[in-house]
């Protein structure tokens, strides 16, 4: 379908499902559609432009509203409050410029909010609302200009992600006559889910400039199956409390300035398949075991600290445990001299020592110093052992 959205559908006032998803059409969204009796509205995937219409207010009985991937601008029209059945909200790749609705906490129903490539800015705002997204399962706000520290308030009402039930939960989808679709970044890549499922939870908060720590709190998201936090501006230490996110599949924290090690913890998460911590500060030898022995090189580079396996960097105690070089033919005899007082030296202070220091010999060619040291340490010995 192209054009224009035909106002004859104005007219059909018995209709409660509207999906025009996936054509061609343009121009603005008709204010009359507040005036229908609209449980579904799926516009998605057009050439839409103007802002989004206030009058959405008088659609009481309104469940899911989408309109990712259109031309809208604006601010999202706050009208939307009145709609106390909402489910799923997304608006995601358009041009709306707002800041964080923190009013839309007071929805509670709503399950699904995708904010995603707009231009969304400004601080997270905390909202004492009665509800504040208590029931969200996934929150998409990566590809936007927010800033500030990590919303740790928010964090905090974020009860449906933290909840886990006791038997195993049964396989349902959001909506009812309708399928709700929504695309997620999981695993390095934008899968389009074009159901979603009502166990799948997801924070995304990519591609902005938040900074700051990774609050403490995200240990008790223990249903969280993707976490998002790429190319921002955060700071500190990875939080080893994340071994307590058990349901966790995908955990990407690349592009940030995180330091310290990696926490050997992570490697009891064994749904995890994919870490990305590429491009930070981080330091240390990468933890082997578990999940960590199946991630490749490509999410541990730009760390220039790290080291070990499946980085080429190897790690110096990983070097230090290597044997010396063998003398090849043609060594004089001072030289063969030399090794027979670096193995003593090996014999009185223990073995390790003893090679570690030979390996140095080899590597730097017997530096002065070094030499001064073994005839030291061969007269302690003589001393102590007799020749």
């Amino acid at each position: 379908m192209t054009g224009l959205i035909p106002p004859s559908i104005c007219n059909l006032s018995s209709l409660m499902y509207l999906s025009l998803s996936d054509n061609n059409l343009k121009g603005r969204i008709p204010q009359c559609f507040g005036s229908l009796g609209l449980f579904m509205l799926h516009l998605q995937k057009n050439n839409l432009h103007g802002s989004i219409p206030g009058t959405f207010a008088n659609l009481s009985y309104l469940t899911s509203l989408d309109l990712n991937g259109n031309k809208l601008e604006g601010r999202l029209p706050r009208s939307l409050v009145n709609c106390s059945l909402l489910e799923v909200i997304n608006v995601g790749n358009n041009t709306i410029r707002d800041e964080f609705p923190h009013w839309l906490g007071t929805l509670p129903e709503l399950k699904v909010l995708v904010l995603r490539s707009n231009k969304f800015h400004g601080p997270i705002h905390y909202s004492k609302s009665l509800f504040h997204f208590s029931n969200l399962q996934i929150l998409d706000l990566s590809h936007n200009e927010f800033k500030g520290f990590l919303p740790r308030k928010l964090f905090l009402n974020l009860r449906a992600m933290m909840h886990v039930a006791n038997n195993e939960p049964e396989a349902q989808y959001i909506g009812d006559y309708y399928r709700d679709s929504v695309v997620v970044t999981m695993k390095g890549l934008d899968i389009e889910m074009t159901c979603i499922i009502t166990i799948f939870t997801a924070i995304d908060l990519s591609h902005n400039n938040f900074q700051g720590e990774i609050p403490g709190i995200l240990q008790n998201f223990k249903s969280l199956i993707v976490l998002n936090f790429a190319h921002n501006s955060l700071t500190g230490e990875i939080p080893s409390a994340l071994e307590n996110l058990k349901a966790l599949e995908s955990l990407d924290l690349s592009s940030n300035k995180l330091y310290g090690s990696i926490p050997a913890q992570l490697e009891s998460l064994t749904f995890l398949s994919l870490l990305n911590l590429s491009y930070n500060q981080l330091s240390g030898t990468i933890p082997r075991g578990g999940q960590f022995d199946t991630f490749t090189s490509d999410y541990f580079i730009g760390n220039k600290g790290l080291c070990g396996r499946p980085l080429p960097k190897k790690c110096y105690n990983d070097l230090k445990l290597q044997p010396p070089p063998p003398i090849s033919e043609g060594e004089d005899d001072n030289t063969i001299e030399f090794v027979w007082k670096i193995a003593m030296m090996g014999y009185g202070s223990g073995l390790v020592i003893g090679l570690s220091i030979g390996y140095i010999v080899f590597s730097t060619g017997k530096p002065w110093w070094l030499v001064k040291m073994v005839e030291s340490g061969q007269q302690k010995i003589v001393r102590r052992y007799g020749r």
